[in-house]
């Protein structure tokens, strides 16, 4: 009896298992055709190298599909490209990266927006249009922080504005670090407030960085702290002489070795 006990539990288990691997293939198979449509927003290489010959994307989705996403387009003489970090992980930030790249879109091709603060109070609009039809003031809010930048290359000045995330320019071995405004895409009702727009003579040779919180936020090294903005900082300033490519590499291979064996 003990026997025949043991063998139907087994079977019963045996049974679970492989619902719960059929149930996790679905989900995966769901997840990396969703990746297939996010990739669809990113800018292709080719599109990247046309605008921006001499530059890198380091994109490290945490999950199959990533909240994170890099935008780039053209208006006119100005050439402008951004960095945007949505709420959440995974499949609740892709759908935000959907809704934020459509937005861009919208503002620049529809809207035929040059200016980053402008497009950025937009994309404001389309994400509380698009997303809190239905909801009350007190309603906590899906958002996006973002910097974004367009550069006359004629004129060799920069625009840029941001949503909290900051833009970097190293110019001879220092960081030139200007702030964004301190509240997120998405976290107040359109036309209440406005996003600064701040412009930047370039110089001949300046190195232009923008990108989310995950590289600094990465847990790992030692103690499994957060690898952090300063230590990032001194990491980009020890590549300046690099080609992009050669940039682009280390930095990954720097996040990998720090990261190790934590998520």
């Amino acid at each position: 009896e003990r026997t025949e006990e043991v063998v139907k539990q087994k079977d019963e288990i045996d049974l679970q298992k492989s619902k719960l691997e059929e149930l996790y293939k679905d989900v995966t198979d769901s997840i990396k055709y969703a990746k297939r449509l996010q990739d669809s927003i990113l800018p292709p290489k080719k599109y990247i190298e046309g605008l921006f010959p001499d530059s890198f994307v380091l994109f490290k989705p945490k999950d199959i599909v990533s909240g994170d996403f890099y935008w780039m387009n053209k208006i006119g003489s100005k050439h402008i490209f951004a960095a945007v970090d949505c709420t959440g992980h995974g499949v609740p930030g892709a759908f935000m990266s959907l809704v934020g790249a459509n937005g861009l879109n919208s503002a620049v091709k529809e809207h035929r927006l040059q200016n980053p603060g402008k497009i950025l109070d937009d994309l404001n609009n389309y994400a509380s249009e698009s997303l809190y039809k239905q909801e009350d003031d007190n309603a906590v809010r899906d958002g996006m922080d973002i910097a974004i930048c367009s550069i006359d290359h004629k004129k060799m000045i920069l625009e840029y504005s941001g949503a909290y995330n900051p833009l970097y320019i190293v110019r001879d071995n220092e960081i030139l670090i200007t702030k964004g405004d301190k509240f997120a895409i998405g976290s107040f009702n359109p036309y209440t407030k406005s996003y600064t727009t701040h412009k930047i003579p370039l110089q001949k040779g300046d190195v232009i960085y923008v990108f989310s919180d995950g590289y600094a936020d990465q847990f790992g090294g030692v103690s499994g702290k957060k690898f952090m903005y300063k230590q990032f900082r001194e990491t980009l300033l020890s590549i300046q002489s690099l080609s992009m490519e050669e940039q682009q590499l280390t930095l990954d291979k720097k996040i990998e070795e720090w990261k190790g064996s934590y998520e």
